[in-house]
């Protein structure tokens, strides 16, 4: 049965957020069926909020074609809301992205939301592959952002207007792992989503600006903000750390240049990196962000992290090969919830 409400956890709402992970031996068209079956499940639980991120160039991350993924998951869920965190809009034309948002939106009302970075979500042969030029470094998002804005405007008397899209009210985000999302997201009055978790260091910084410099708007009145963050939650610590080596594993295949579909568990991690290697990637996946433990170990990290940031809603990310081990750790989290 469909969660009557929202469920939250220290009174702010939960979310997740799938790369729809490729493990190693699999497919893409698995990848689809486990991310349909997190959804439903995690709608259940009481999430709030199902997003995918646009990757490419990326053998273990099958959520490039983001749009087309938001509408294959909103089409087997009810309530949840689903979105992009994020779509990386300068490899697209912000007329594309209205038309295929309000065509969502248009589909599934009420239920999507359009989370928006400057990245381009990969290398930069990928990003000339994606934009067949490399003018757009990202400089001019905010013409980009102001652009496609204007597209959802109702009444618009401009030469090129998004059918559908024109007059639509879609919620749009800007994501950000530095400052510059989070103090543009503050000047246009929207609501904000930070990356903790892969850029932990400059969370508290992220916040600072984006609240120092909200301006109420037509679409925010006050500032809200939601963090990433990495959780991995079983029955022990220790059965955690074990899954846990498999994002590990994936963060040191992107750290060499070699990017890989997502590994198995393996026992001792310390045989596969380097002691450089692995203060590198520690320093990504900083226990604060990247939570892993049993239910007393994860209950007390969420609560520490949401009390240092004052969060106004958290988006999970849970990177495990198994898929029944994945769907459990969010059903652990779930059972933190009110």
């Amino acid at each position: 049965m469909v969660a009557d409400k929202i469920k939250k956890f220290n009174s702010i709402p939960l979310s997740v957020l799938d790369l729809s992970p490729i493990n190693e031996g699999s497919n893409a068209t698995q990848s689809f069926k486990n991310s349909a079956e997190l959804a439903q499940h995690a709608e259940k639980l009481g999430f709030n909020r199902y997003w995918f991120a646009e990757h490419h160039n990326m053998p273990g991350i099958g959520s490039s074609a983001t749009s087309v993924l938001i509408g294959h998951i909103a089409g087997v869920t009810k309530r949840i809301r689903v979105g992009s965190g994020g779509i990386m809009l300068p490899n697209h034309a912000p007329l594309v992205i209205a038309e295929q948002f309000g065509t969502l939106e248009s589909i599934y009302p009420g239920r999507i939301d359009l989370g928006l970075g400057r990245a381009p979500g990969s290398d930069q042969a990928t990003a000339y592959a994606l934009r067949r030029t490399l003018q757009s470094t990202g400089d001019d998002f905010p013409e980009q952002l102001a652009e496609l804005q204007a597209y959802f405007e109702p009444d618009r008397s401009a030469r090129v207007r998004a059918f559908p899209g024109e007059g639509l009210d879609i919620p749009i985000w800007l994501l950000g792992s530095s400052g510059f999302s989070a103090q543009l997201a503050a000047q246009k009055g929207l609501p904000f989503s930070f990356a903790s978790h892969f850029a932990p260091a400059y969370t508290l910084q992220a916040l600072q600006l984006y609240h120092q410099n909200f301006k109420p708007s037509k679409f925010l009145k006050e500032p809200y903000a939601m963090l990433g963050i990495n959780v991995i939650a079983a029955e022990t610590d220790e059965k955690a750390q074990w899954l846990a080596t498999s994002q590990q594993l994936q963060f040191l295949g992107i750290t060499t240049g070699m990017p890989s579909q997502l590994k198995p568990p393996v026992d001792n991690i310390n045989e596969y990196w380097s002691p450089q290697q692995q203060a590198s990637i520690k320093q990504t996946l900083d226990p604060r962000t990247t939570i892993v433990g049993s239910p007393e170990t994860v209950k007390r990290k969420l609560e520490s992290f949401i009390q240092e940031t004052r969060a106004n809603e958290l988006i999970i990310n849970t990177q495990v090969y198994s898929h029944e081990e994945r769907m459990r750790s969010y059903s652990i989290i779930a059972d933190m919830m009110d």
